[in-house]
């Protein structure tokens, strides 16, 4: 996904003279196309998040549209105060992109995690929060966000994540939408990022092994959240399970059970499933510690049943 955010960007960057990026020494081998075509508008500001977010700012109210861009929690936890206090009472057209959200970095352990962000970052007034599942709509969504004039947060996968929609274009995307995957009856599987090739095979696999219909839907944009997809699921299904590779608190669950509750729907079955509110301390590659940790699919499948009382 990083390779498609960083092609789509260059294309961008080569319509629009105002797109900077600013870098604290990292993603080489990804961000030297930009480097060596924008020599003028790429600054690297060394190890250095807090001045990177700093310098982003000052670049963006110049008129510009400033990127900042590093892995996993290091652009975000790192200078949040810089982000509150500067990007976001400010207004700052100021795109903050972090790659391999979740635990991606699963083998680098607890420091390279990005398990609180999405919590942290839509709790912040002005920011919006954009969370693509693969590469479709890595796409999709890094136009959207810089068309949009504001601060943005974009969770971006690293890794060649599978390909969810059947190597179409998502043309209908939009800041405040979702993706609908595929339809089902039984319950509505809501998923955020790269969890959703675990949560595709769950829903796949409960359909062929026990004939339940699972509808599966991208919730990509967590703020604004899409309101509409979210009460058209709890009506037409009657259950929501929500799939997320974070901390359960504060994500995208209960950013969904806030929509529930403002819209009067406290008897839809519901679930939520999420990292524990634990530090992953066990140390494996990504999708394995999504399965220890209870998120890949087998854990998927069982949370299904269980709302269901299958």
């Amino acid at each position: 996904m990083r390779k498609i955010f960083n092609k789509e960007l260059l294309k961008i960057a080569a319509e629009r003279k105002n797109i900077y990026m600013i870098l604290a020494d990292i993603g080489y081998g990804e961000i030297e196309p930009f480097a060596n075509t924008f020599p003028d508008r790429f600054i690297n500001c060394g190890v250095a998040e807090q001045e990177m977010t700093g310098v982003a700012c000052g670049v963006a109210m110049e008129g510009n549209t400033a990127i900042t861009y590093s892995i996993a929690n290091f652009p975000t936890l790192r200078c949040l105060e810089q982000i509150r206090n500067d990007v976001c009472y400010h207004d700052a057209d100021v795109k903050i992109v972090i790659i391999g959200g979740g635990v991606a970095y699963g083998e680098l352990g607890m420091s390279h995690h990005s398990t609180e962000d999405i919590a942290i970052m839509r709790a912040l007034p002005n920011m919006v929060v954009l969370v693509p599942s693969d590469g479709a709509e890595t796409k999709a969504a890094t136009r959207a966000m810089l068309d949009y004039k504001g601060p943005v947060y974009f969770r971006c996968g690293y890794k060649n994540e599978p390909d969810l929609h059947d190597g179409k274009d998502v043309a209908d995307f939009r800041i405040g939408g979702s993706s609908q995957i595929r339809d089902g009856r039984d319950a509505t599987v809501f998923f955020a990022g790269t969890i959703g090739v675990d949560a595709k095979k769950a829903v796949e696999d409960l359909e062929r092994e026990q004939g339940i219909s699972c509808r599966l839907v991208s919730l990509y944009s967590i703020k604004p959240i899409d309101r509409e997809a979210i009460v058209r699921a709890a009506r037409e299904t009657g259950a929501i399970v929500v799939v997320e590779e974070h901390n359960l608190s504060g994500g995208v669950g209960s950013a969904v059970a806030e929509v529930l509750m403002d819209e009067g729907l406290s008897g839809v079955k519901f679930r939520r499933l999420g990292l524990p509110d634990v530090y992953v301390t066990k140390i494996g590659c990504q999708r394995w510690l999504c399965e220890e940790y209870g998120i890949g699919p087998t854990g998927i499948k069982a949370a299904i049943k269980g709302v269901l009382g299958k």
